[in-house]
């Protein structure tokens, strides 16, 4: 008789990143959303963007910036996902999500986000979470919202000429801001 595998959330661990995690981190970051390896995953933007999505220095910043926090998530010792938490005053500001594309769909994501939630509430005492979403990425916009974030309308400018955040290969490139009330 086999057994299935166990499922995708079983044995994950979270913990603070650290320097040491910064080319491992850089390394899912750009798995996840750019290139062919990408495409293994739902969440790729290599569609709308080309190049990079965050470099060694993009993640150095959010490491050492005072109130942000990055999370690594890890099962059996290797790493599988991450996020920022970052303290903006009332509300957190939660970013550079990124799960292993060969994990995703099973799960992962919805734990990962939960636990960030937990933890930017129980840490900061905060009662919104907020997001930026590239505004055509309709199938991610859903998926949170199944999570409980709602669309705003409120838009903000892609760095169109700033290729540290990419190559838009769309000219209609803009950010949404979805928020979600905790607690």
């Amino acid at each position: 008789m086999t057994t299935a595998p166990p499922p995708a959330t079983h044995g994950l661990g979270f913990r603070a990143a650290t320097e040491a995690d910064v080319d491992a981190l850089v390394a899912l970051i750009e798995s996840a959303y750019r290139g062919d390896d990408s495409r293994a995953g739902w969440t790729t933007e290599a569609d709308i963007l080309e190049g990079q999505r965050t470099d060694s220095q993009g993640v150095l910043d959010v490491l050492h910036h005072a109130d942000s926090r990055l999370l690594a998530v890890e099962r059996d010792g290797g790493l599988v996902a991450c996020c920022q938490l970052e303290h903006r005053g009332d509300h957190a500001y939660f970013g550079m999500f990124a799960v292993s594309p060969a994990l995703q769909g099973a799960g992962l994501g919805k734990v990962i986000i939960a636990e960030a939630e937990r933890t930017a509430r129980e840490t900061w005492g905060v009662r919104e979470m907020h997001m930026t979403v590239i505004s055509v990425r309709e199938e991610l916009i859903a998926w949170y919202e199944r999570r409980g974030y709602r669309r705003t309308g409120k838009m903000s400018p892609f760095p169109y000429g700033d290729e540290r955040f990419g190559v838009p290969q769309r000219a209609d490139l803009e950010f949404e801001l979805l928020i979600k009330p905790l607690g």
